[in-house]
């Protein structure tokens, strides 16, 4: 084979390459842009009125315990570093 010959398959084949990822990828977002229009129409988020009527209080005494813990075990860890 020919040098020119072998670059004119390289680029051939690198173009096809490159439109079968461009048509992959153009088909992905038209797929997913459906799928995300059929949840939309079909599955609709509860309104506002309906998630506020039911407030969870926080309970602090559990952050207070996570917190304990997240702090014991930052302290720990710097003290293992540090040799």
């Amino acid at each position: 084979m020919q040098d020119t010959q072998l670059f004119n398959e390289g680029f051939a084949l690198m173009g096809l390459g490159m439109g079968f990822v461009f048509v992959f990828l153009t088909v992905l977002v038209i797929v997913t842009t459906l799928m995300s229009r059929f949840i939309g129409r079909f599955f609709p988020e509860p309104s506002a009125d309906a998630t506020a009527a039911t407030p969870r209080p926080a309970p602090a005494a559990q952050d207070d315990a996570l917190m304990a813990v997240i702090g014991a075990a930052i302290h720990r860890y710097r003290r293992d570093r540090r040799r």
